[in-house]
């Protein structure tokens, strides 16, 4: 009873160990103002992530809020490609069972021309096969209509306008590799453990 209880405490801890990225917002060309910084933490394997940061530089009023599927920054952002949507789904709103990975909604700027981020998202994924690590982050100029109109551009793009700054997703912590899933973690913790304890009980 003793080496479970053992076992299921060490692997409990690295199921829980915590993951934190940051992405810094350059503006696209020389003309524009928008910049920020912009921080994920995933508390939890195949948990929600937190998404915190504030923008500066924008007009007063909603922006669309995208992960994109490149993290090249070059040719104005263009470059950083169309939406992350590794699944092939249609453009939608945070909240809807149909999305991209990368749809994030809106973000809204105020009358100092600042946006503040307050996000959790069930669906991006710093770890496995919806990890945003490396990706790119884009500011758009109009708000996302979140694919509620019937026309091309709602179902892939929302509406969203031109690409007024952009920024890498980058690892802050941990330092070493991260795990790919919470399954992988217990299964590889449990046969250390296990090797351990036939090792030294066996």
């Amino acid at each position: 009873m003793k080496v479970l209880v053992l076992v299921l405490s060490i692997a409990s801890v690295v199921i829980a160990q915590e993951i934190q990225a940051v992405v810094k917002i350059l503006p696209h060309n020389a003309s524009s103002t928008v910049t920020g910084t912009i921080k994920f933490v995933q508390s939890k394997l195949d948990g929600p992530v937190s998404v915190t940061g504030t923008i500066t530089g924008l007009k007063k009023g909603k922006h669309g809020f995208h992960i994109h599927e490149k993290g090249d920054l070059s040719n104005n952002c263009t470059s950083t490609g169309g939406h992350f949507n590794p699944k092939n789904m249609a453009h939608g709103a945070p909240s809807d069972s149909t999305r991209h990975v990368g749809d994030l909604g809106n973000i809204e700027a105020n009358d100092q021309n600042e946006a503040t981020i307050h996000i959790v998202d069930k669906v991006i994924s710093l770890t496995g096969p919806n990890s945003i690590i490396g990706r790119g982050v884009v500011i758009h100029s109009d708000v996302d209509d979140l694919g509620k109109n019937q026309d091309q551009g709602s179902k892939t793009t929302g509406n969203a306008g031109d690409r007024l700054g952009c920024g890498v997703i980058g690892i802050m912590s941990p330092v070493g590799s991260l795990p790919r899933s919470s399954a992988a973690s217990m299964s590889f913790s449990v046969g250390i453990i296990l090797l351990i304890v036939v090792s030294v009980f066996g």
